[in-house]
């Protein structure tokens, strides 16, 4: 199959989508992680961009792989449930990341699993809210697909749900 130019830049709008909201959600999430009692100018700010910027790269790196493995034409549930889960390990690895020197005996678990939580919390709300009404069973080329034929109806993705099929086809 030929890739053309329209795909390469829906496959990219698909990795910024993925990259960006992985970013934002894990900062918001360490600054609410930094507890609600703290002043703005107390709030963990350096730290946040760089958990959001390592998650960044995480959703990219985690990302390439799914693509590389084929697994992106996902029916809404099972597309949800792989966003969560890399939003989770992105997170995580962001914070293991953002650490001077790891050792699992030091490192603070429980503060990098509460921005997990957090992020992934924030990930499911965006992808229910981003939901759109299912689609007919066509192509992007507009010709209907044959019967028994899987595909994602709707996406968890903010990105236009044409531009989202181009992406994952």
């Amino acid at each position: 199959m030929a890739v053309t130019e329209s795909k390469w830049w829906a496959v990219l709008r698909d990795f910024g989508e993925r990259a960006g909201w992985s970013a934002g959600q894990v900062f918001v999430a360490t600054l609410l992680a930094g507890g609600t009692t703290t002043s703005v100018a107390n709030l963990p700010w350096k730290y946040a961009i760089t958990l959001a910027l390592s998650a960044a790269v995480s959703s990219v790196i985690l990302t390439v792989l799914q693509y590389l493995g084929r697994v992106t034409d996902l029916p809404f549930w099972l597309d949800l449930v792989v966003r969560l889960g890399k939003t989770f390990l992105a997170s995580v690895a962001a914070s293991i990341a953002a650490g001077s020197v790891f050792n699992v005996m030091t490192f603070e678990w429980e503060t990098a699993l509460n921005v997990a939580v957090l992020a992934t919390l924030a990930a499911l709300g965006k992808g229910l809210l981003a939901r759109e009404p299912a689609a007919p069973a066509t192509s992007v080329t507009g010709a209907e697909k044959p019967a028994g034929t899987t595909e994602a109806q709707s996406s968890p993705s903010t990105l236009p749900l044409e531009t989202y099929r181009k992406a994952t086809e």
